[in-house]
């Protein structure tokens, strides 16, 4: 197979651009996540999902701030890197590219870190490589 050198390292890497840090959609909270990311900036989870949260249906994502980005995106860098949620920890390693690993190309629109120029099926073998890795973690 002239591809099975390929990694996920190979197909991503980030730019620190944080175009990913902008809503496209939200990112969600687990509960567990909710009581890190509280913890972390010195506030109870009720407090944190009061402030710091919106809804989709019934799930708490993180809000945004006018300008699109997550609200604790600020100069350039994450505020709360060591707690982020899972979903920001994965990107662009997402279940969604599983599924329909057209994804990946739908969302190297906006991220210049994501390499299109392997086979699909060498991308899709990796995003589940890498979501094995999450897994296990």
């Amino acid at each position: 197979m002239p591809y099975s050198h390929i990694t996920p390292a190979n197909i991503f890497v980030c730019q620190q651009c944080g175009e990913c840090c902008k809503g496209y959609g939200g990112t969600y909270v687990t509960p567990e996540e909710i009581t890190a990311i509280a913890a972390y900036i010195k506030t109870d989870p009720e407090t944190f999902v009061n402030t710091c949260c919106t809804f989709s249906g019934s799930h708490p994502i993180l809000a945004q701030a006018e300008n699109g980005y997550c609200i604790f995106w600020k100069d350039k860098i994450c505020t709360i890197h060591p707690v982020k949620p899972r979903m920001c920890k994965a990107w662009p390693f997402l279940e969604s590219v599983v599924t329909d690993v057209g994804n990946w190309e739908a969302m190297s629109a906006m991220c210049p870190g994501i390499r299109t120029e392997f086979p699909l099926d060498v991308i899709k073998r990796c995003v589940k490589e890498k979501l094995m890795e999450h897994q296990h973690a």
